[in-house]
């Protein structure tokens, strides 16, 4: 195994189950972090705001199977490798039409996980770009951020993908932020300041402590009494820009 630490994703609805799958995969030295999922939903949520070199992921699950997920996870700007974790044989032809590089039979022994995970290794370093390969990069930070983002959906236990590009504006929302689009409004269990870090260079930029607005569907920046503003966007909505951001934006579209 390569000595460029893998960043874990382990998936399972059964949680005695997910806890021996992590407790062994955190046993091998070329495992740098394994985080646990407790479902599909929960693991499509945890993808979306973090970049994972792999996710091991079971097949039989109640809200969203693992191959439903791995369909979902293939769309991923920079999707992780995946390696299924099921009791059956059934499922061994689709996981492998998704381009899963293991597919292990429960109870998986530390032999079988091992060839898996020299299976990742093998596919994350074919992945990289030869600069990429040389520098070898930190794995405890994403290097890419997918255009599809998994919120929370409308109904309890529902998850939902919208594009980037279709967010007018971040808000925070206690241990959540909020994610307004065009049609909706949505949640996401992460920091606004972790958001502002990851997607800086996505056009989105903070103007309020509360408030981090994607420039590119911004149409107009209004001057306040006192020295604040507001940012409007093109179906009227608009948000606070506090006093010492207004100088920076103003600049950054020309006004």
């Amino acid at each position: 195994m390569s000595s460029d630490r893998l960043t874990i994703l382990a998936v399972d609805d059964e949680h005695t189950q997910l806890e021996d799958l992590a407790r062994l995969l955190r046993s091998f030295s070329g495992v740098h972090e394994v985080e646990c999922a407790f479902g599909g939903h929960d693991a499509l949520l945890k993808a979306s705001g973090q970049a994972y070199d792999a996710i091991f992921l079971d097949v039989r699950m109640p809200d969203l199977d693992g191959l439903e997920l791995g369909r979902v996870l293939r769309r991923f700007a920079s999707p992780p490798q995946l390696v299924f974790v099921s009791a059956h044989d059934t499922a061994a032809v689709d996981a492998f039409e998704l381009r899963a590089v293991d597919y292990l039979r429960k109870p998986v022994s530390r032999r079988r996980l091992e060839e898996a995970l020299d299976r990742v290794v093998a596919a994350v370093e074919a992945a990289e770009d030869p600069a990429e390969r040389n520098g070898r990069r930190a794995r405890s930070q994403p290097a890419a951020e997918s255009e599809m983002i998994a919120v929370s959906g409308a109904r309890a236990g529902s998850t939902r993908l919208i594009n980037r590009g279709s967010i007018l504006y971040v808000q925070s929302h206690g241990d959540f932020v909020r994610i307004i689009t065009d049609d909706g409004r949505y949640l996401l269990r992460t920091t606004l300041n972790e958001i502002e870090r990851r997607w800086e260079q996505f056009d989105f930029i903070r103007v309020h402590r509360q408030y981090l607005a994607n420039l590119s569907r911004a149409v107009e920046l209004r001057p306040l009494f006192g020295g604040t503003a507001e940012l409007t966007f093109a179906d009227g909505q608009t948000i606070p820009v506090a006093r010492r951001h207004v100088t920076d934006l103003s600049r950054r579209l020309e006004v």
